[in-house]
């Protein structure tokens, strides 16, 4: 649980410092520039790590990794930051922060929907709390109860996001840093160049480099620190965990704008907090059925799923990375969606 709540805390403060940038730096320059970031910290990481001789103990990407990952990249990595920041120029940066909740609610129905991810009753009714409150904020009373366009533009951005969790979710095994190094290299440099080709103008060294930077941390260790949370709670429950993130940036923005909010935002606000600590704390326990499965990753032996057994000659450290395969499997026991329990509640009649 840690690792989704401590990467919402990293990503909470991006809304409002990504505001501040956006009075000088072109959104689709500022995309490229922030997910550049992260994909530099991370590759610099991993170089750092292999020159000091400790390898990566995590699971490889392999080449039928190769669709998922090109969905995140262009899903999450190049969609969500470019709708996030256009729609964030047009909209109080507390708004588009609690707005960002609705990522809860695209992540749970598309895992629904696409991946077959069980989705309990509590489950549903704080994505449906989300929804209402998502609702409110899309609304501006001051111009006749229209939908504001900036409010779309980060609902968009919160559904891009929603299918880059599920894709991210079917990697989540593989190493964390390689996968947000190769994302952020080739979702930034995309945007950017992008930009560039477009004519939009470059921002200053000092602009940059601070963009660089909020990108390192608000996206490079927060994505990292999210595929980690994916591996244990599934697309569903991280995404309720990621959930925390728009207070953050709630709190962050009203500190540094000083902008009071309208009523459809303290409407909203009790909704997003609710649905927040019911899907956090959401699970399901009934009997269920692991089809055979053949996967690498790094596991233990300390669980059921990973019983299996080793050439009698190897030297199996507690934690270690190869090939394995899981035989059928009939229990129950308390448990989250995840790579290992990935099936909905009519598995077992």
């Amino acid at each position: 649980m840690h690792y989704g709540i401590l990467a919402a805390l990293l990503f909470g403060i991006s809304a409002p410092l990504s505001k501040l940038l956006l009075a000088a730096v072109d959104p689709l320059i500022l995309a490229g520039l922030l997910y550049l970031g992260a994909g530099v910290a991370l590759a610099v990481a991993l170089f750092v790590e292999r020159a000091l001789g400790r390898g990566s103990t995590e699971a490889r990407l392999e080449r039928r990794d190769a669709p998922w990952l090109v969905g995140a990249i262009l899903a999450g990595g190049v969609a969500g930051p470019i709708l996030l920041l256009f729609g964030l120029r047009l909209t109080p940066a507390a708004t588009a922060s609690l707005l960002l909740n609705f990522e809860v609610v695209a992540t749970g129905l598309l895992a629904f929907v696409l991946f077959g991810e069980a989705v309990g009753r509590a489950a549903w009714g704080a994505i449906a709390a989300v929804a209402v409150g998502g609702a409110l904020l899309s609304l501006n009373p001051s111009a006749g109860w229209q939908v504001a366009p900036g409010a779309l533009l980060v609902l968009g951005a919160c559904v891009a996001w929603g299918l880059d969790n599920n894709l991210t979710g079917r990697i989540s095994l593989k190493d964390p840093k390689r996968i947000v190094a190769i994302k952020g290299l080739a979702a930034g440099g995309f945007s950017l160049l992008l930009g560039v080709a477009l004519g939009r103008p470059t921002p200053a060294a000092s602009r940059t480099l601070f963009a660089l930077l909020l990108g390192s941390v608000s996206y490079g260790a927060s994505i990292a620190l999210f595929v980690r949370s994916l591996r244990s709670v599934g697309a569903a429950r991280t995404g309720a965990l990621f959930g925390t993130a728009p207070f953050v940036g709630v709190a962050l923005s009203l500190a540094i704008f000083r902008q009071p909010p309208g009523w459809t935002f303290f409407a909203a606000l009790p909704l997003m907090a609710l649905a927040a600590v019911v899907l956090a704390r959401e699970k399901h326990d009934h009997r269920h059925v692991h089809r055979p499965l053949t996967h690498t990753h790094r596991h233990r032996h300390d669980d059921d799923h990973h019983e299996h057994e080793h050439d009698i000659n190897a030297i199996t450290p507690a934690s270690h990375v190869h090939e394995h395969t899981h035989p059928e499997l009939e229990h129950g026991h308390p448990h989250r969606p995840g790579p290992h329990h990935r099936h909905n509640h009519r598995t077992v009649t």
